[in-house]
């Protein structure tokens, strides 16, 4: 009896989830996958302003000071994302973004704020974790919420939103403390603060995630969200009918989420991306948060030619949101780990060229790197993102994707940390090229250990594998 009412759970919780992978179009108001692209913009923007702000903080006197300011805020995103989404998978996904927001606008505000090292240090790591958590939550909740066939391309309208932060930010930000170069570090984190206020009041309206309340045995709730997608979706689609959904039979076994995250199945998935995320965010935040440091105190660029080179890193920003645009047409055709391996390779060309070019004064070749640098290693990082989100389970899928991402945000922390020694002792040809070789290798692991996932259904890469 038990076993039977247990088996008919299992198969009403897919019904509901089969009903909204096979929809035609987004069941949802687009207004939610603006509110949600807002919030990344937020969390890329962040990124950018302290890269922009640190020449510019007058009690941020040294390099070490820099790179530790840099450091806080991700070692605050290393705390942020496995903490909070171990939340988000006990409590849900939509009141956990809203407390991820908050988190993100009282940072930024308290960036703005200021007034020496200890209190930057301070609220750079409170909005670490906000943007954490976010990060993650983001891209988990629109991987939950889109038709099968048609995630990719639906998470990247909201990847192409946040990418607007990181394309967009350098260029605005570079112009806004060139110009205000006494107060204008402090207005980049205002702006941030308030679009965090602004982001709050859209998901106050957001319901939770198809999958989270059929998972949590909310029948109910699922139903009537359900017929919301069906109707608003058939609408968008003009269509007067939908195909049966494809139900899959399987039981999921109740095991916690650390059991199923660090069984033999999920171990070796949730390892490798791990790794993988822990490396590329290595190098890549040394490439964010300190490019325009390593350009004014290693490079020793004199002040005229100092704010020029900082705007052209910001006009290379834009390259980012560029290669946002780009993805999308292969995102829901291609092998996610091709597009992944594409990034990588990408990202070391563009930084080394930007290396050599900076080095030995040739313009041209350092913008050029640079600009490669954000269109491919950038701009493609929607690739990493749902690699994270495509291989857990529901019922750990934050939690998995937390300590992926959020915990491989330690890689980002650690570098930006020591980057002053490495630049010191490699050089800085050395230090953008070589230091990407792990993430090159561990590319192969990813053929080696994730299925390619392509227009499948979530539960099928995962709980009916």
């Amino acid at each position: 009896m038990n076993s039977d009412s247990s088996e008919n759970k299992d198969i009403l919780k897919d019904m509901y989830i089969a009903r909204a992978d096979r929809l035609p179009a987004w069941g949802l108001s687009y207004l939610l996958i603006f509110g949600l692209a807002f919030s990344f913009f937020i969390t890329l923007y962040d990124v950018i302003n302290i890269g922009f702000a640190l020449p510019y903080i007058e009690f941020v006197t040294t390099a070490g000071e820099a790179s530790l300011a840099a450091s806080l805020g991700l070692f605050g995103y290393a705390v942020g994302g496995p903490t909070l989404t171990i939340i988000a998978d006990r409590i849900g996904r939509k009141p956990t973004l809203l407390f991820t927001a908050l988190l993100t606008s009282i940072g930024s505000f308290g960036d703005a704020l200021a007034f020496n090292i200890p209190t930057l240090y301070l609220f750079r790591f409170i909005t670490g974790m906000g943007i954490g958590g976010d990060l993650v939550l983001v891209m988990t909740y629109m991987s939950e919420m889109a038709p099968a066939v048609k995630r990719r391309s639906y998470v990247n309208l909201a990847f192409i939103g946040g990418w607007a932060g990181i394309g967009f930010g350098p260029f605005f930000s570079s112009i806004i403390v060139t110009t205000y170069p006494t107060v204008g570090w402090r207005y980049l984190f205002v702006i941030g603060g308030v679009i965090a206020i602004a982001v709050i009041v859209i998901r106050a309206i957001s319901p939770e995630t198809i999958r989270f309340l059929a998972n949590k045995g909310k029948f109910k709730e699922a139903d009537e969200l359900i017929k919301k997608m069906e109707e608003t979706s058939m609408k968008r689609a003009h269509v007067s009918s939908l195909p049966e959904p494809n139900v899959l039979e399987y039981k999921e076994e109740n095991k916690g989420v650390f059991k199923t995250l660090f069984s033999r199945k999920y171990g070796k998935r949730l390892t490798v991306l791990f790794l993988f995320m822990f490396w590329q965010y290595f190098v890549d935040y040394m490439f964010l948060a300190l490019a325009p440091t390593w350009v004014k105190d290693i490079l020793h660029v004199p002040g005229h030619e100092l704010a020029y080179m900082i705007t052209l890193l910001g006009i290379a920003g834009l390259g980012a949101f560029i290669g946002s645009l780009m993805i999308r047409p292969f995102a829901d055709r291609f092998d996610i780990r091709k597009l992944s391996t594409i990034g990588v390779v990408g990202y070391t060309i563009g930084t080394t060229l930007m290396a050599i070019g900076g080095v030995y004064g040739i313009i041209y070749l350092f913008f050029s790197g640079a600009f490669i640098a954000e269109l491919i290693g950038v701009g493609w990082y929607q690739a990493y993102y749902m690699m994270d989100a495509e291989n857990f389970p529901t019922s750990s899928r934050a939690t998995g994707y937390g300590i992926a991402d959020g915990l491989g945000h330690l890689g980002g922390a650690i570098g930006t940390a020591i980057f002053i020694p490495i630049v010191v002792a490699l050089g800085s040809i050395l230090t953008w090229s070589v230091l990407w070789i792990p993430n090159l290798i561990m590319c192969i692991f990813l053929f080696l250990t994730l299925p390619n996932a392509t227009g499948k259904r979530l539960e099928e890469i995962n709980e009916a594998s």
